[in-house]
């Protein structure tokens, strides 16, 4: 019989076809991972991640069951795949945690760590990356941490930072849920992500990142952020939960020559101890054309929405819509500080809040968690929003439109009071940490505005649950302010607004 040699060569390419085709998808049962709760996975896991990587890519399918493992490195055009009751179990073994970015150095050494570069789950470099599925990654950051506080004060494996006043391991030592440096195109969703001993979902210089129907709860230990953005180009987080013991959802930039630009973040939920949706502290490079909107905030300590730059960054075009945060501490939170004497001083300017009610409790609203953030000055009346620049470089046009706060009241002259002729021994704190507290008592109720100009209230609505004795606005160094249909509880504008440049 004779052979169509065409034919038989299309056949037998269909076939390799097919066969690479379903070598591509490569399920727990099938490396045989042991998923009993107690056997470390991580040499399997990594080997078959590699090998999926080195074919030209694919998908690791993690079966029900709970699997320990250590750091586990993300490759190229690979994909981790968690099908429900899949739980992978981070390593109660701080040594089983790497730096994939020191591939050669001696892991046994803290001080060859970059900082905040250990984690569970790591890339670097890497394109086209997938983290998917319905089942669970729960780092156990509580346990970690106390081990490798153990280790330290055994003298077995120290650390250099200790942070004695605290007793406890500093952030570098203490690995994150995920520590994705460098990538361009990761997809994470769908997973419930849990309990890092340091920050949560870290990305670092990424572009196209696209994170949606995750579940963060990050709780277990100190400095538990839930997703940390760092001078990343391209990004949406969309329909997710976060739940942090810190910052929850937060813009960070580390480089003064790296920005964050086009980022968007939309129909979330976050609770924190720390701040809802923060840009900061980290604030070198910028942030640039950021869209926030659609957030609810419940039970967080500090502000809904807080803008830090006081390392140098430029913050320009900045929309924050449609946010609805009840029982939080602080409404918005804008400071432009300067950290660094030796660097460029920081901007500032185009930045709209939009759209936003917000209810203040009298008492802490995160007396739920275990772990809350300190408050640096315990005495004191309720706070107001702020909008604070520094001697010789301003806050730049800013716009609060409709908005809606509900403030406490309550305030009490006994507790503390300032009155107006005293605005100038209200503290700069330059070059401090900046938290909506870091002033010390405030003379107003609704919004204390320093060193600004061009900003723009319109259709503002303040609400008092109780008599307050301060106006609701404070102006002291703040030029082109415009008011656009603002109501107060009670009052007329010339005792509701004190402006200390028409005194």
């Amino acid at each position: 019989m004779k052979i169509n040699n065409k034919l038989f060569i299309m056949v037998a390419l269909l076939a390799m076809g097919s066969v690479a085709q379903a070598a591509k998808t490569i399920t727990s049962s099938a490396i045989k991972l042991v998923p009993d709760g107690k056997t470390v996975n991580t040499a399997a896991i990594q080997r078959a991640i590699d090998d999926l990587s080195r074919r030209g890519g694919g998908t690791l399918v993690i079966q029900p069951g709970r699997y320990v493992t250590g750091t586990i490195e993300m490759k190229s055009n690979t994909e981790l795949h968690l099908e429900q009751g899949a739980t992978l179990l981070g390593s109660l073994n701080p040594l089983d945690y790497i730096d994939v970015t020191q591939q050669g150095a001696d892991r046994s050494d803290p001080a060859k760590f970059n900082y905040l570069s250990l984690a569970l789950i790591e890339a670097y470099q890497a394109t086209n990356i997938k983290l998917t599925g319905q089942g669970t990654i729960d780092a156990r950051g509580c346990e970690v941490s106390l081990a490798i506080d153990s280790l330290h004060k055994a003298g077995v494996r120290k650390d250099p930072n200790y942070f004695d006043r605290l007793n406890r391991p500093r952030e570098a030592m203490r690995p994150n849920l995920f520590t994705i440096n460098g990538c361009d195109g990761i997809e994470v969703s769908g997973l419930r992500l849990r309990n890092a001993a340091c920050w949560g979902l870290v990305f670092f210089r990424c572009k196209n990142l696209k994170i949606e129907q995750v579940d963060v709860h990050n709780r277990a230990y100190w400095n538990n952020d839930g997703i940390d953005i760092v001078d990343c180009h391209h990004v949406v987080i969309r329909d997710s939960h976060v739940d942090a013991a810190d910052d929850g959802i937060c813009l960070k930039s580390d480089k003064l020559e790296d920005t964050n630009d086009d980022i968007q973040v939309y129909n979330c939920s976050v609770e924190s101890s720390a701040s809802a949706i923060k840009f900061g502290t980290n604030s070198a490079g910028g942030f640039q054309n950021i869209t926030i909107r659609d957030i609810k905030v419940s039970n967080t300590f500090r502000s809904a929405v807080a803008i830090e730059a006081v390392d140098g960054a430029i913050v320009r075009n900045v929309l924050i819509e449609n946010i609805q945060a009840l029982n939080t501490g602080n409404p918005i939170f804008i400071r432009l500080g300067q950290r660094h004497a030796d660097r460029r001083a920081a901007v500032i300017d185009g930045v709209t809040i939009r759209n936003m009610v917000c209810e203040v409790p009298f008492e802490r609203p995160d007396v739920g968690y275990k772990l809350r953030g300190p408050i640096t000055n315990t005495m004191r009346n309720p706070m107001p929003s702020s909008i604070v620049g520094i001697p010789g470089t301003k806050v730049r046009n800013v716009t609060i439109e409709n908005v809606t706060l509900i403030y406490p009241g309550g305030a009490d002259k006994g507790l503390r009071y300032i009155p107006m002729w005293e605005l100038g021994k209200i503290p700069e704190q330059i070059d401090r940490y900046p938290e909506f507290d870091m002033f010390g008592e405030l003379p107003c109720y609704g919004f204390y505005v320093r060193h600004a100009d061009g900003i723009t209230f319109r259709n503002v609505n303040l609400l008092l649950r109780n008599d307050d004795f301060r106006p609701a606005f404070v102006l002291d160094d703040a030029s082109n302010v415009k008011f656009d249909n603002v109501t107060y509880p009670f009052g007329k504008k010339n005792n509701q607004i004190y402006d200390s440049a028409k005194q």
